[in-house]
């Protein structure tokens, strides 16, 4: 799947917000957006990016898989390499690597360097991060410490930490990438109110 087959999740965004009981407004607020930037998601306005996927599968409390429609094959503890599918979302290609249903998603991650600004963008929520770098070199911004992962080096932390990655290298970085989903309202407490449509959670 494409970039430019994104928009298609739109409906689905609108019926997950829905069962979730959420309002606009709630569910902009815990996935660090604008009301009016989600409503335009939900419309096909905008293209979401991956970490705006990514904060919008942890408030529905579901995975990335799940949110675009992919059809989840079983409990089959195994994913093997020939069916992890490559998918773009704002400049980042990533590879599905774990089971849908699951209280933690698993992904692999090319972050290109400089793209799309989301090397930019902050973020905070509830749970925990783990990531281990394949290739190139990464950024990494925990609160206001900056620290530079080579190949092989991991780091876990918790994610109400501000937080955010980018590639230190020119073609980028590769990552090994697994986040908790977790649905808690604390996530409005988080993210205060400095700047939401700049917040989102990879």
């Amino acid at each position: 799947m494409s970039a430019d087959d994104l928009p298609a999740v739109a409906p689905q965004l609108r019926a997950l917000r829905r069962r979730s009981g959420l309002t606009l407004e709630a569910a902009a607020a815990r996935a660090g957006l604008s009301p009016a930037h989600l409503s335009r998601l939900e419309t096909g306005q905008r293209t979401p990016s991956l970490p705006m996927l990514l904060a919008l599968a942890r408030t529905y409390g579901t995975t990335v898989s799940d949110l675009l429609g992919e059809v989840p094959e079983g409990r089959d503890p195994i994913v093997r390499a020939d069916r992890m599918e490559a998918q773009e979302a704002g400049g980042w290609t990533y590879w599905r690597a774990g089971g849908s249903g699951r209280a933690m998603q698993a992904l692999r991650l090319h972050v290109p360097q400089g793209r799309g600004g989301q090397e930019d963008l902050v973020r905070v929520h509830p749970g925990e991060e783990w990531l281990y770098v394949t290739g190139g070199r990464l950024r990494l911004t925990l609160g206001e410490s900056v620290h530079l992962l080579d190949p092989g080096d991991a780091a876990h932390f918790d994610s109400l930490t501000p937080h955010r990655i980018a590639a230190a290298s020119g073609g980028g970085v590769d990552l090994l990438f697994m986040h908790t989903l977790m649905q808690s309202s604390a996530a409005g407490l988080c993210l205060g109110g400095a700047a939401p449509t700049r917040r989102a959670m990879p």
